[in-house]
């Protein structure tokens, strides 16, 4: 999976603050505070997110209402998963990934293995 583009990560990012369906022109219009945008270069992006199947639409009335089909966190998760599918060593690029944890981080992740279930296949060497 490639990462979001500069535009695309931007209405993205206001669709997952926005938490709710919204239109082109209500994107458009946070989205132009911040920078020049044409309204067809936002709904442009908006078509081609929805293609790649990040936004679902419905049609209402001459347009269409948008949102989100994954989360922030959804998305983050399909980056790492592909980001560990490069490794021809998944095992070692895990020790780096791991290396590279805030204290933060580290709790989130102990916080995250706490609440996730064992995967199948994987035994717990504590367990034992």
């Amino acid at each position: 999976m490639k990462r979001f583009g500069e535009l695309e990560s931007a209405v993205m990012d206001r669709a997952w603050r926005m938490g709710r369906p919204f239109t082109v022109r209500e994107l458009h219009d946070e989205l132009k505070a911040e920078r020049t945008l044409a309204y067809t270069t936002v709904m442009t992006v908006m078509d081609k997110l929805h293609s790649k199947g990040w936004l679902r639409r419905e049609a209402q009335g001459r347009a269409y209402l948008y949102e989100t089909v994954a989360s922030r966190e959804e998305y983050t998760a399909r980056l790492m998963r592909d980001s560990l599918s490069t490794s021809e060593n998944q095992a070692a690029a895990f020790v780096h990934f791991l290396g590279q944890l805030s204290d933060d981080e580290a709790q989130a992740l102990r916080a995250a293995l706490e609440i996730c279930p064992p995967t199948q296949g994987i035994e717990d060497p504590a367990a034992e």
